[in-house]
Order: structure tokens, then sequence, then C-alpha cells
């Protein structure tokens, strides 16, 4: 067998004709644009086909830089981090904290059950996270963060089982969504604003931000992430050398927290369209680089106990936006379009949540809470919450 070796500008190299390629597809294929399926992902998968014929052929393998990866995955997290002011959750009301308790909620639940389903249908309990709150609340980007982590914890073929799970979260989020709200609306006598009420939030301004896009701006958000990452690595290697072990993103993501809510605190400008830019360059690669060294070949061993996970967590999220997320919300037609929206965004992402409420919206009267709560809580805090739980259940469970 050939082993073609990629140094890190050839594999950053075609991580970057991958993202061309996956959105040219995307583009042309509506099914995966309609289910908010990401360009780096249908890339990355294309590429590990054509890595899974050389592995079964027996003709040729890759071999890729993975260092560059592994930076990448620090700059995302240390992004994420600066999205978790809890200025702006305080500012948000209680509609935000009591949706972000709902969704914390979903996010124990996934992960308790999917272990409890892998033990019991013998593999590794740590395949069941990866078709947790891993791959459902979390998607494409924490599926591909933590399933190398998994991998290393002794989960074989957790990564493909992981991006696998997310994939197939997009599409069920989106198909359930729907049904949840009109079932919602049907049996407790609900009724939509109609028309009487228009327009939907299409802004949030997140945090006090500097007016412009310029050099200084770019400058300032890349001197804020190096720090946090700088920072945060160190305070990894101290609490490791007291017999304390986070993983290597943690500490980054911590740090980034902390400095944002002292500048919160200050009321100071934070460039926060600039950390949107570094965080989805940062991972569109990353997404490209762990898709195109996935190895297609290990799911096969754990195909069929991940869709047997797979389905009851999607029985469980129509149960817990039924039952949960409606009477935490409020029981009324917010709360229903709320419901659908969280089908979307526990078992998929923000985009499937937002066009869940938007196709039932559509009918039924627009719901201004829904279209504020949800992005609020899908932007700035499930994504570090969730970090933080799936690492307290990997160190037990590895």
């Amino acid at each position: 067998m050939i082993t073609i070796q990629l140094d890190i500008a050839q594999t950053v190299g075609i991580a970057a004709v991958l993202l061309v390629v996956g959105e040219f597809i995307k583009k042309h294929v509506s099914l995966l644009a309609r289910y908010f399926i990401p360009g780096p992902i249908i890339g990355g998968i294309l590429f590990s086909l054509i890595a899974l014929v050389g592995h079964q052929t027996g003709v040729f393998t890759f071999q890729f830089y993975d260092n560059m990866r592994a930076f990448l995955l620090l700059v995302f997290f240390t992004t994420i981090g600066f999205s978790a002011s809890f200025e702006l959750l305080k500012k948000g009301g209680v509609g935000v904290a009591l949706f972000l308790a709902a969704a914390v909620g979903l996010v124990l639940i996934q992960n308790t059950l999917g272990a409890a389903l892998a033990v019991a249908l013998g593999v590794h309990p740590l395949i069941g996270l990866a078709a947790g709150s891993i791959a459902l609340t979390g998607g494409h980007g924490t599926s591909a963060a933590f399933g190398p982590l998994l991998e290393q914890a002794g989960a074989v073929g957790a990564l493909p089982a992981a991006i696998a799970a997310a994939t197939y979260g997009l599409v069920a989020g989106c198909v359930i969504g729907g049904p949840v709200a009109s079932l919602l609306m049907r049996r407790n006598g609900l009724r939509g604003p109609g028309d009487k009420a228009v327009g939907e939030v299409t802004h949030i301004q997140t945090a006090p931000e500097t007016g412009e896009t310029n050099n200084q701006t770019v400058m300032y958000a890349t001197i804020l992430v190096t720090v946090a990452i700088g920072v945060g690595t160190l305070l990894v290697d101290w609490l490791k050398s007291m017999g304390i072990t986070l993983p290597a993103y943690l500490g980054p993501m911590l740090v980034a927290a902390l400095i944002r809510n002292l500048i919160d605190w200050r009321n100071w400008q934070l460039p926060m369209r600039q950390f949107d830019v570094v965080g989805h360059v940062s991972l569109a690669f990353f997404l490209a680089m762990a898709l195109m060294s996935m190895k297609l070949w290990e799911l096969a061993q754990v195909a069929g106990p991940l869709l047997i996970i797979l389905l009851v967590q999607t029985a469980v999220m129509f149960a817990y936006a039924y039952w949960v997320t409606f009477r935490i919300m409020g029981r009324d037609y917010d709360a229903a379009v709320m419901a659908a929206g969280h089908c979307g965004f526990g078992m998929g992402a923000t985009p499937n949540a937002m066009a869940n409420m938007q196709a039932f919206s559509s009918v039924n009267g627009p719901s201004l809470k829904a279209f504020f709560v949800i992005p609020i809580v899908g932007s700035l805090f499930i994504d570090f919450f969730n970090a933080v739980i799936i690492t307290t259940y990997m160190n037990y469970l590895k």
C-alpha cells in the first residue's frame, strides 16, 4: 500500500479545496441546503470516501499533518469562550435563562441516555456520548472537536459515529419540529396571532462593538484570541502539574470567558464581528481537516448500535420538547414555537431551529419572543455549557 504523506502546507491546501468543493455541491443540491449541511462536512466526507476506497482496495492511504488541526481547535473554542457573557444572560431576561436551563437539561439527558444505551448494546460508553449532546446539541463542529478525543480515550470509530449522528440530527430535528408544535397547539387550544403582529427580531446586539472593520480591530481581536490561548494553555499545564487533567481547549475557553466578562464589566468595546470571522474560518478548516482524515471503515463496527441510540434520542427529543420545553417556556403560543425550535436546536443547530420556527410561524403568526430567545442561547451560551458538561462526562466514562 502506498502511503501519501502530506505536510502542513499540503494539508491546509487540500482542506481549502474541499471547502470550495463542499460549498459548490451544497449550492447545486437543494436537499443539502434545505437541512443546512455545512460545506466543510460535504467536502470532507467526499475526501474520506476516497480514502475509504484506497483502504478497502489496499492501494493507497493518507497521512496528514495534525498539529495545525489541534491549533485550529484551540482557536475555535476560544471564540466560543468570548461569546459567554453573563451580563447578556442577565439582560436577556427570564425567557433566555429558562430556555438555557431547558437546553442544559436536554444536554444532560442526551449524554446519560446515550452512554446507558451504549453499555446496554455492548459498545463503548463513549460511543453513546458521541451520539449524545456532542453530535445533537453540539452539531458537526463539536463532533469533529470531540470525536478524536473520544477515540484517544478508547472509543474506536467515535469520530465517524459523531459526524454521522450530527448529520442525522440535522435532518431529524427539522422533521419533528413542526409536528411537535402543531400537536401542542391542537391539544392545548392555542391560537397564533395571525397577521396582528408583524416582523421578527433580525438582529441581536450581543456586546458593545467596535464601529468599523479595519486593520486595528482585526489586530485587537487577534491579540485577545492569542492571549487567551496562551494563558489558557499555561492554566491547563499548571493544573496538570497539580494532578488535575483538563482538555487543551478548555483552558483557553475559560480564560476567554473571563476576559469577556471583565470587558463587559468595564463596558469596553469588543470586536465581536472579528471573533465571528475568526471562529468561522477556524471551524471551517478544522471540520475539513478532521473529516478528510476520518476512517469511515471504523464506523461499520458501531453502525447498528448507533442507529438504535439515535432513534431513541429522536423520540426523547420529541417528548422533551412536548412535555418540558413547552411547559417551562409558559404553555402559550410562543412556547409552542420555541418547542419546535428546540427540536431543531437540540438535534441539529441554531439555523435548523430558526428554519423550524420560520416554517411554523409563517402559517400561524410570528413569535417575537421565540425569535429573540433561541438565537441568544444558541449563539452565545449553549456551546460553552455543552463543552463543560461533555468534558465532565468524558472524564467519568473513559
